[in-house]
């Protein structure tokens, strides 16, 4: 795959991520506890992407211990911390904030990959960073309330388990140690089937409308079991930098519909941060990784 395919890729799974935030919101209006919410998105996208491994010839017996681990790792890490945390704090925060705080990832994700990875940032991509996260330090200036910080707090952990869901997503894909369906779909079951596994006990059975039961399939289906696809295919050619630098285009999706199904508003501030976070992104894509 080309390198333009695979930004198109990540671009296309920004705009679908970047809904979301305001769908699973609109779930949690309907009676869906947030952890039964993420668990059944990524539970019931494994089972949908399942017969198409099959039919494939999925390569789980050939996995090996070690991968098996850092795949269930990565599930753990992305659904069962990272998107727990991320529709918990819905709660507490909008949308388009919840979405914009994945601003920070990238920080944690260059210094891991420095690291890790040994995948070295240009001078161009770091300043791309630094501009990027201005632009989130300019966002986020007008200040929390104590219910805010609550929300802050939750999903500051989750930034960390995307982090290293990042780096190890990366760190497979890029030799190809196992095909983009299996990376996909062993991580989707094992973390979405921990979230289901807390969610009952600690929400019960849930009650869900007609309405409901169409945000967690369009939530399953398209913006985890396609986009999901995308993104691991992606990962062959971008760096986990770049990757995640692309997906910051997601809280201005974010923004836009939330303000048009939500009635959520921004400040003029809070909109020149967000500008200033797609001047960084643009910074981060001008040029690879060396």
């Amino acid at each position: 795959m080309s390198r333009p395919v695979a930004l198109i890729e990540g671009l296309f799974v920004a705009v679908l991520w970047a809904s979301s935030a305001v769908l699973a919101k609109m779930g949690l209006h309907e009676d869906i506890g947030p952890l039964t919410l993420a668990g059944l998105r990524y539970f019931l996208a494994a089972l949908i992407l399942l017969p198409f491994a099959l039919r494939n010839g999925m390569a789980l017996r050939t996995l090996s211990p070690s991968l098996w681990l850092r795949l269930m790792v990565i599930g753990l890490s992305a659904y069962t911390v990272g998107n727990g945390t991320f529709f918990w704090g819905l709660q507490y925060l909008p949308a388009t904030t919840i979405s914009f705080l994945l601003n920070l990832t990238p920080l944690l994700v260059l210094g891991a990959s420095l690291v890790w990875l040994k995948e070295i940032p240009t001078g161009l991509q770091l300043l791309g960073v630094l501009v990027a996260l201005a632009g989130g330090a300019l966002f986020f200036s007008p200040g929390a309330s104590e219910r805010e910080l609550v929300g802050l707090g939750v999903v500051g952990i989750g930034l960390i388990a995307f982090a290293l869901f990042g780096i190890l997503g990366r760190a497979i894909a890029r030799i190809q140690e196992t095909d983009t369906l299996t990376l996909t779909i062993v991580p989707l079951a094992v973390g979405g089937g921990v979230l289901l596994m807390l969610a009952l006990p600690l929400e019960g059975i849930p009650h869900v409308s007609p309405t409901g039961q169409g945000i967690v399939l369009w939530l399953a289906l398209v913006n985890t079991a396609l986009a999901y696809v995308l993104y691991n295919r992606a990962l062959r050619v971008l760096t986990a930098l770049e990757i995640n630098m692309l997906l910051n285009l997601s809280p201005l999706g974010t923004a836009a519909f939330a303000w048009a199904l939500l009635g959520e508003r921004l400040s003029v501030v809070q909109i020149v941060g967000m500008l200033l976070v797609i001047v960084g992104v643009t910074l981060v894509q001008w040029r690879g990784a060396r």
